[in-house]
């Protein structure tokens, strides 16, 4: 009953940092000690953008196997989001969350980018990665997908690593075996650099798209999601993309001149053609009257 409590209390403290962080966005104002729970003054997910992650950190994947994170980079995008795999709430949101985003997106997961999950628990093995992977599969339902899903475990020396990368940041209770801890998703680059970042347990559709199209530097996505590129721009204050008002001025007025110049160029077409025909009309009525 205790150790219920104390989630409860945890989820109630996290719900209460995230109040006091879109306040301190909305106004500019951090949050002090004074207002922040104090078992989360040393918890937080602010990744720098364009942050390298060190790629050489060894982990084990959801099979056991040793692995680099250099493995899932260098050619596509990543999707990367730490977790713990024996939490009892937040991490299964934040699971939940990328494989309801995932799954709204064309693009697939091992053919236009890779998505990979980092337990920061040390004591925490690859069976437990591999029933996460399973269930995420289960729920993603996309047949052909499998390789692009990689849950990994490792020690805390590397997990210290790629956190701190990330500025992520976390507690452990060890009286009830729990962490505190931030929740949001990131978007890498192939060379490792973070691109983009989205808070909480719920991730827009079109958002992560774009930041998709971007962290690849546009090697996946179709022409109009780089016309919405244009039109939109991502605010790392909020971690979320907003109309870009300028660059939508600029680009109706733009438009409507292009219009203009078409429509000018259309009339004078016809304009043209109907001279030709006229003149075509003269001549074949002037070889007519020639010849009687």
């Amino acid at each position: 009953m205790k150790k219920v409590c104390h989630i409860v209390g945890i989820a109630a403290l996290l719900l209460a940092a995230g109040t006091l962080r879109a306040q301190a966005v909305r106004s500019n104002v951090g949050p002090t000690a004074a207002t922040m729970p104090a078992a989360l003054q040393n918890v937080g997910f602010e990744p720098p953008l364009d942050g390298q992650m060190p790629l050489d950190l060894a982990f084990r994947d959801e099979t056991g196997r040793s692995v680099q994170l250099r493995e899932y980079f260098g050619q596509k995008p990543v999707v990367l989001a730490f977790v713990y795999y024996g939490c009892p709430m937040l991490c299964n949101q934040v699971q939940q969350g990328v494989v309801g985003t995932l799954r709204m997106l064309s693009f697939n997961p091992g053919i236009d980018y890779q998505v990979v999950f980092v337990s920061f628990d040390p004591r925490e093995k690859p069976d437990m990665a591999a029933e996460k992977k399973k269930t995420a599969l289960a729920h993603f339902r996309r047949p052909g997908t499998d390789s692009g899903w990689h849950f990994l475990t490792g020690s805390q020396e590397s997990i210290d690593a790629a956190t701190h990368a990330a500025n992520f940041r976390y507690n452990f209770f060890p009286k009830t075996n729990l962490f505190a801890h931030a929740s949001g998703v990131m978007l890498l680059t192939p060379q490792g650099r973070i691109s983009r970042y989205f808070y909480g347990v719920e991730y827009p559709g079109l958002d992560v798209r774009l930041g998709l199209v971007e962290a690849s530097a546009g090697k996946i996505g179709t022409p109009i999601d780089h016309v919405l590129l244009f039109c939109y721009q991502y605010d790392p204050s909020a971690a979320t993309y907003s109309a870009a008002i300028l660059r939508i001025i600029r680009l109706g007025g733009i438009l409507t001149v292009l219009c203009i110049v078409a429509g000018i160029l259309i009339s004078r077409h016809r304009e043209t053609l109907a001279a030709a025909r006229n003149l075509r009309q003269q001549l074949s009525s002037g070889v007519e009257r020639g010849a009687h």
